[in-house]
């Protein structure tokens, strides 16, 4: 392995690149037809939230993992320009969270083709690696390395047919003896992971010589048995060449980590190591916590007049460059530079080398960039949301021409319940979601140690780009009375019940929480009671408005405003329920047209009144954690409350019906009593 000289932190072979187009056009060039460069697809959603960089992703025969955006830089520069989301508030906060002030938000590189045939786009694409390179035959249950399986994608329209196959399979021992055939080989799904982050292949060879290397061959014949698949590590790994064998389950549970290796601070989608030495884990090929996204977003608002300054800023110095300094105190001059590359005209010279001035500002230093990410609260991308729905909507359909934000007020209802002060159509919306990086083993809110635990989408160490998707939709805004929250949440708070809540959240935390974190209180990690309110509210209101508004429950997604006033920050309490599609124009209009008087106070009633009943009463409406429990929920179950995880950004945790409404037993409902 060799470092490149700009980054110490990562050893790796430069030469060794991920160039799959450039693959298959010399394969074309050499008049071989096979190994074509695209095996898959994947809608962006998918490639941002669940197959990204460094994740692994099933395709029919095998698997793959999406490299680093090292590699997708090749692709890029097969375009004369590569396109970029605008979206500057996100991108600061993208920045801030990646240490690179000046970063990026790129689609994924995909082009839309006319028909099926059409080659618009071939030059685009995700580039992969097979992921794990480890392979077991089907009909023998030989276990190798890639090289020693031959590769088949001839099929130009059928890249489902794209397999590993054994050549010459005679199949199993004590099988009636057949002519060498070619069978299917299918990914070994046993991986090492850290907590770092890294992966790396199960070492089976020295596994099933006990760490050491076989008396009887150099490279000795593995095979994996396995009978009972599905059923854990369950399978045997033997050596054909001197007769041992060694089960897989050895390495399972607390007692099997002390027989597994070191981890050597492999990174297989930037192709890279580093050091680490952590102790590792067994891990399957399709384990749900191989890979967590760590994903910000916005919905788009309307710029202030200090956003769009900071904006101008960061595009004037990424423009000029090292010019900048030459160019800061000769505005007439740097007006003529930045034609046609900057538009500053509106500026006058005042305002002009104020914006300089801020795009010449120094960046802020690695310990305090550190610090930001270490105390990123997430809220504040939520805040100028917030306090732009606030604003009085001065009539019907009114459109921000720059981030396309339609809204329109909609008249309370006679029956609307007096708790909701305020209804907002959100005819049009746009929603950037942008990826930072990613964790393994733990999830995003059971780190606390962030900056340590994230894992690089780039070798560099200040990436200049990360990719993003761009969705734009609708939905209806409510505002709850702020006063009528605030008088309930001081009441709930003394209750019996959120004191339930509170130590189930530290049982849960301490045992679910990173075993390598720092120390966090629990407590600064619990939602408040308004929250529990609002989120509440948010998912019976889309078990209702999927009833009616032509969109599944699924497609439905909350994004919800519930915080307390602190000196940064007013008090928020309200929710929007939104549909959005990354691969559309918009959608159809139906969720807005439930936000009409009548159509609203009918969903909210119908809502509330089916939250006071659930199938699985008395038990769900009694349900309070006890010690030893540790749920985060209380009179909530997937028969009355819960939603898909595509619509809840909590994993179905902070809910509890009787916050809601008044249940047996219980009182302090915010809207009490449902006719």
């Amino acid at each position: 392995m060799t470092a490149e000289p700009m980054d110490v932190r990562f050893l790796y072979d430069a030469s060794n690149t991920v160039d799959p187009l450039g693959d298959a056009e010399r394969e074309s060039d050499a008049g071989r037809k096979h190994n074509r460069a695209k095996v898959g697809s994947g809608r962006p959603s998918s490639l941002l939230y669940t197959y990204g960089p460094g994740a692994i992703m099933d395709l029919p025969q095998f698997t793959i993992m999406p490299s680093g955006l090292d590699d997708w830089e090749r692709i890029w520069r097969r375009r004369d320009g590569v396109p970029q989301i605008r979206a500057p508030r996100l991108r600061q906060a993208v920045g801030s969270l990646l240490g690179s002030r000046d970063v990026e938000l790129r689609p994924f590189p995909w082009q839309p083709k006319k028909t099926s045939l059409s080659t618009e786009g071939n030059d685009l694409g995700v580039p992969a690696r097979v992921f794990p390179q480890w392979l077991r035959c089907t009909g023998c249950d030989m276990l190798g390395t890639l090289p020693q399986f031959d590769y088949r994608n001839t099929h130009p329209y059928r890249t489902d047919l794209a397999c590993f196959e054994h050549v010459r399979c005679t199949g199993r021992a004590g099988a009636r003896t057949r002519k060498p055939s070619r069978r299917t080989a299918v990914p070994a799904r046993y991986l090492l992971a850290c907590v770092n982050g890294h992966l790396d292949e199960f070492p089976y060879n020295l596994w099933v010589h006990q760490g050491q290397r076989c008396d009887k061959a150099e490279f000795p014949a593995l095979k994996m048995v396995d009978r009972m698949a599905g059923k854990g590590a369950s399978a045997v790994i033997r050596c054909e060449s001197c007769g041992l064998r060694r089960p897989m389950n050895e390495a399972q549970g607390e007692a099997g980590r002390s027989k597994l290796p070191s981890c050597r601070g492999r990174h297989p989608h930037l192709d890279a190591f580093e050091q680490c030495g952590n102790d590792t884990r067994l891990m399957l090929v399709g384990a749900s916590n191989l890979w967590f996204p760590a994903t910000e977003s916005i919905i788009v608002m309307p710029e202030s007049t200090e956003e769009r300054r900071s904006d101008l800023a960061d595009q004037i110095r990424v423009a000029l460059g090292v010019k900048l300094a030459k160019y800061r105190d000769d505005l007439e001059t740097m007006r003529d530079v930045l034609d046609g590359k900057v538009d500053v005209t509106d500026l006058s010279d005042t305002e002009l080398a104020e914006t300089v001035a801020a795009a010449d500002a120094p960046p802020v230093p690695e310990a305090g960039q550190e610090e930001r990410a270490r105390t990123w609260d997430p809220v504040d991308l939520l805040v100028p949301e917030w306090l732009y729905l606030q604003k009085e909507v001065p009539g019907p359909g009114v459109e921000d021409p720059a981030s396309g934000l339609t809204l329109s007020k909609r008249e309370r209802g006679s029956k609307l319940p007096e708790q909701i002060t305020r209804v907002l159509a959100v005819e049009r919306l746009r929603k950037v979601n942008a990826l930072i990086g990613f964790t393994r083993i733990d999830a995003m809110d059971r780190v606390g140690d962030l900056p340590h635990r994230l894992v690089p989408l780039t070798r560099a160490p200040r990436p200049s780009w990360t990719v993003a998707t761009e969705d734009r939709g609708e939905g209806i805004f409510l505002q709850l009375d702020e006063q009528a929250v605030a008088k309930w949440e001081s009441q709930v708070c003394g209750t019996g019940i959120w004191n339930a809540h509170k130590k189930a959240h530290r049982r849960n935390f301490h045992r679910r929480f990173s075993e390598t974190a720092i120390e966090v209180d629990p407590d600064d990690r619990l939602r408040p009671p308004r929250y529990w309110l609002v989120h509440t509210l948010a998912h019976v209101l889309i078990r209702e408005l999927a009833m009616t508004c032509g969109y599944s429950a699924a497609s439905l997604s909350e994004r919800l405003y519930a915080w307390p006033e602190t000196e940064e920050r007013s008090a928020a309490a309200g929710l929007l329920i939104c549909t959005t599609a990354s691969d559309s124009d918009g959608t159809l209009g139906g969720l807005v047209q439930l936000s009409d008087p009548a159509e609203m106070q009918g969903v909210v009633s119908r809502a509330l009144r089916r939250a006071a009943r659930c199938s699985s009463d008395p038990i769900c409406a009694t349900r309070t954690p006890q010690n030893p429990e540790d749920f985060l929920h209380g009179a909530a179950c997937h028969c009355c409350v819960m939603a898909s995880e595509t619509s809840c950004e909590r994993a179905n945790r902070f809910l509890d019906r009787r916050f809601l409404i008044d249940l047996p037993g219980s009182d302090f409902g915010f809207f009490g009593q449902t006719g």
